[in-house]
């Protein structure tokens, strides 16, 4: 990231692939919200001590999702001590929370390779990359990329439309190669440096960008996420075992509450598994996994004993996130109702739990 703009980066408050102490901020609100909310329906006591096996909070391995868990649950649950789960050795990737490929056969690889070139239209991989050729056009301008040490020495100067390589090997992620992926990690960097900037000029390096151009900015992270995670036959992979726990937690007797942590990758992967309507999210530059989003599943259970589900998308508004705004029920996270395509709902826009759980199958 250094190579590619003439600029100096904002100074992380955390090492690489950690969480960030605004992170840690914005989680533990997070939790308090959850708190009010759940204290608000009835569903919980203001200060709970949940008993043994109520409550679970499992994280990936990594440093930023245990953290993340830790921090959320010490907003909502602040005296009742929780321990966080957590399966390997800091570092490695849990294969819960893995998106990797875990049967790629040639059948598979054509497949998939079919799914995703078709985002592309009639162009298939290059046409991909070609519908963010605006975005990547803006990217450089504001990284200054001519003026970079990357251009100066006859590396990268601008990112191309017509280098996208998609890999798929077995048991690793989906990834990309060429500028895209480039494009990507520096949307992604000059995103999380608008959230930490107070100075919205400085975080764009001295450009002045409206919201509909950091959205812009971002979109291609949004892109790239569905280019590699969202195709129907590597979702349905990669998602599996998430899917299966997430499963286990809706049917597990005596459970009130789960916080599953992982990745953007496993919301995005999640809901194209499971077949969610397309959509954009309001109230943030992130139109599909903004950070610290969660994918929030209600189970519900009717005077007859019928049980029902809702799903949906809670995330804190740009506004929120850069203004650190302590949220309550006054000031509450944004709540977007995800729809699937092929399910009806109650007339209160809940699901049935056999028609979810046998889309889960």
């Amino acid at each position: 990231m250094r190579r590619i703009t003439p600029h100096e980066w904002f100074q992380w408050s955390s090492a690489p692939s950690e969480l960030s102490l605004r992170g840690g901020v914005l989680e533990t609100m997070m939790g308090q919200y959850f708190r009010k909310w759940l204290v608000s329906e009835g569903l919980m006591k203001e200060n709970e001590m949940p008993e043994e096996g109520a409550m679970r909070f499992y994280a990936n391995s990594m440093q930023r999702t245990i953290a993340t868990a830790q921090y959320f649950s010490s907003g909502m649950l602040p005296v009742a001590n929780i321990r966080v789960e957590h399966h390997c050795e800091i570092g490695k990737m849990d294969p819960v929370f893995n998106p990797q490929l875990t049967d790629v056969t040639d059948d598979f690889r054509r497949q998939a390779m079919q799914e995703i070139t078709a985002m592309g239209g009639e162009k298939g991989l290059n046409g991909i990359s070609e519908k963010m050729a605006d975005n990547f056009r803006l990217l450089e301008q504001v990284l200054d990329m001519k003026q970079s040490a990357a251009c100066r020495q006859g590396d990268t100067c601008r990112f191309r439309t017509d280098d996208l390589q998609i890999h798929l090997v077995q048991n690793r992620e989906p990834a990309m190669g060429g500028s895209f992926r480039l494009a990507c990690q520096a949307a992604d960097a000059l995103v999380l440096q608008y959230y930490e900037e107070p100075d919205a000029v400085k975080a764009a390096f001295g450009d002045t960008l409206s919201l509909e151009e950091w959205e812009t900015i971002s979109e291609i992270k949004d892109w790239y996420g569905d280019v590699l995670f969202t195709a129907p036959v590597v979702a349905h992979q990669v998602a599996a075992p998430l899917l299966k726990t997430i499963a286990e937690e809706l049917q597990t007797e005596g459970r009130k509450f789960a916080f599953l942590c992982g990745h953007d990758s496993n919301i995005g992967s999640v809901l194209a598994a499971i077949e969610a309507e397309d959509y954009s999210l309001p109230q943030t530059i992130e139109k599909k996994t903004p950070i610290g989003s969660k994918l929030v599943m209600e189970k519900w259970q009717d005077a007859k004993g019928q049980y029902f589900v809702s799903i949906n998308l809670v995330y804190q508004s740009t506004e929120q996130l850069r203004q650190l705004s302590l949220l309550d029920l006054n000031n509450p996270p944004v709540v977007f109702p995800v729809h699937l395509k092929g399910l009806t709902t109650n007339q209160d826009g809940l699901y049935p739990m056999d028609d979810f759980l046998q889309r889960f199958k």
